[in-house]
């Protein structure tokens, strides 16, 4: 349960990185309610972090971490493709991808109490 905890938590950083980039485009309400948005994800997503790192089955400190802000960068580099039509490369896609086998690297070696 604490893997789900900390990819949504994961998912959560990208919004909030992408809602910092919407804010510099934005003016007014729309620069407000993206301020919002980027309160309540940065919020939930410290938690989330929190959260797999305690229980029953805690995820390590430095696993976690890494793991979380690989999803985040992953995330991030996903949305401004699509969202900010940020350029797509074939070292952009290699480099994502040795990322990608990182997190997963790191998820499968990890020890739990």
């Amino acid at each position: 349960m604490n893997w789900i905890i900390l990819i949504i938590g994961g998912l959560l950083e990208s919004i909030f990185a992408m809602s910092l980039g919407k804010m510099q485009h934005t003016l007014g309400k729309e620069m407000w309610l993206w301020l919002a948005v980027f309160v309540v994800s940065v919020s939930l997503s410290m938690f989330l972090l929190f959260k797999s790192m305690g229980g029953s089955h805690p995820i390590p400190t430095g696993t976690a971490y890494a793991v979380w802000a690989g999803i985040g960068a992953v995330g991030t580099v996903v949305l401004g493709i699509l969202v900010f039509k940020e350029p797509v490369t074939l070292w952009r896609i290699l480099f994502l991808s040795t990322l990608i086998i990182s997190i997963v690297g790191l998820q499968f070696t990890s020890t739990h109490d």
